[in-house]
C-alpha cells in the first residue's frame, strides 16, 4: 500500500511538472500573440525589465492581466468541476451543466443593473455578486434534487440543474434587455467568454478567491475521497456527510462563480479537466484535484491564445473555442456513461 501511494505521488508530481512546463510555453507564446508581434527574446527581456516602452506597455497593461485572468479562471473551473463530480458521484457534473454559470450570470446582471460600472474598484464586488447568484442556484438545485430516503440523486441533479439554468437564463435575458446598448454589448461579450479588456483590477478581484478556496479544497481531499464513495461509506468513515457536502458545495460554487465573473460563462472546462486528470493520476483527490486545476489552466490559456492568433484580426472568444472542443467530448462521455 505504501509503495502504491509513493508511486501515485511520483506520477502526480511528474504530470504536474509537465503541465506547468506546458503552461509556461503557452504563456510565452500568448505574450507574443496579438496585433503587435513581439519577438520571444524581446518578451523575455521585457519580463526581466530590459524591454522598451512599447513592449512594456503592451505586455504589462494589456496581455499580462488577460493571461493571468485565464490562468486563474482555468484553475478555478477545473477544481470546481472535480469537486462537483465527486459530490454528485456523477461523471457528467459540471458547473455549467448544473446551472451554476446561469446563476453567476444572473448575479453579474444584477451588479451591472444597480452599479452601472465594471471598472475601477467596483469590479472587486463582481465575484461576490456572482457567488451569491451561484449560491442561490445551488440551493434551489439541491432542494429539488434531494430525497430524504435516497439522498442526493445524481440523475435528478443534472435534470434539475438544466431546468433551473433555463429559468435563471430567462430572467438574466429579461434584465439584460433593460440595459443601455453599450452596457448590454459589454455584458454579452463578458458572458460568452470573451476576456478582452481585462485589467489588473480584475486580477485583484479574482486572485483572493482562487488563493483561498483552491488550497482549502486540497486540504479537504480526504473528505472528498469519502464523499465520492457514497453517503453510507462516508458516514462509516466518520465524515459528517451533510455539513461537509454543503461546505464543499459552497467551495465549488465560490471557485466556479468567481472564475465566471472574470472569464465569462465558459463551459465544459469543469467537465473535461477532471476527466483528463483522473485518467492521468487516478481518482484520489490528493493528486487528482491539483492536476484538474492545472489542466483547466492549460485549456483556457490555450483556447484564448488560439482565438487571438489564428483568427486575426477578428479574435474568437475563448468560450467559443472551449465549447467547440468540449461539446463533442461531452457527447462522447454521454454515450460511454451508463
Amino acid at each position: 500500500m505504501k509503495y502504491q501511494a509513493n508511486k501515485d505521488n511520483k506520477r502526480t508530481y511528474t504530470v504536474s511538472l509537465i503541465l506547468i512546463l506546458i503552461s509556461i510555453g503557452i504563456v510565452l507564446i500568448s505574450l507574443n500573440t496579438g496585433s503587435l508581434q513581439i519577438a520571444p527574446l524581446q518578451v523575455i527581456q521585457t519580463l526581466f525589465g530590459y524591454g522598451d516602452y512599447t513592449s512594456s506597455l503592451v505586455l504589462y497593461e494589456y496581455r499580462m492581466p488577460r493571461i493571468l485572468i485565464t490562468m486563474l479562471g482555468g484553475i478555478g473551473l477545473g477544481i470546481s468541476g472535480a469537486i462537483l463530480q465527486g459530490l454528485s458521484r456523477n461523471p457528467l457534473a459540471d458547473p455549467g451543466i448544473l446551472g451554476l454559470h446561469s446563476g453567476a450570470a444572473f448575479g453579474l446582471i444584477i451588479f451591472i443593473t444597480y452599479f452601472h460600472s465594471l471598472d475601477e474598484y467596483a469590479a472587486i464586488l463582481i465575484p461576490l455578486f456572482t457567488f451569491l447568484g451561484g449560491l442561490l442556484t445551488a440551493f434551489i438545485i439541491i432542494l429539488l434534487a434531494y430525497e430524504r430516503t435516497k439522498g442526493l440523486l445524481p440523475i435528478r441533479l443534472i435534470l434539475t440543474g438544466i431546468a433551473v439554468s433555463a429559468g435563471f437564463s430567462a430572467v438574466t435575458l429579461f434584465l439584460s434587455l433593460r440595459l443601455n446598448e453599450e452596457t448590454y454589448t459589454f455584458a454579452s461579450r463578458w458572458l460568452v467568454g470573451n476576456v478582452w479588456g481585462r485589467d489588473w483590477i480584475h486580477v485583484t478581484a479574482l486572485f483572493p478567491w482562487i488563493l483561498v478556496l483552491a488550497p482549502f479544497a486540497w486540504f479537504q481531499s480526504r473528505t472528498l475521497n469519502a464523499l465520492s464513495l457514497g453517503d453510507e461509506v462516508a458516514a462509516s468513515l466518520g465524515t459528517s456527510v451533510q455539513s461537509q457536502r454543503l461546505l464543499m458545495m459552497a467551495t465549488a460554487v465560490g471557485l466556479s462563480c468567481a472564475s465566471v465573473a472574470m472569464v465569462g460563462g465558459i463551459g465544459f472546462i469543469g467537465l473535461v479537466a477532471p476527466h483528463l486528470a483522473r485518467r492521468l493520476v487516478g481518482p484520489m483527490y490528493q493528486g487528482f484535484l491539483p492536476v484538474a486545476g492545472l489542466i483547466g489552466m492549460v485549456i483556457l490559456v490555450l483556447a484564448d491564445t488560439v482565438g487571438r492568433s489564428i483568427f486575426q484580426p477578428n479574435a474568437i472568444p475563448a468560450g467559443v473555442i472551449v465549447a467547440a472542443i468540449g461539446a463533442p467530448y461531452f457527447l462522447y462521455l454521454l454515450t460511454k456513461t451508463k
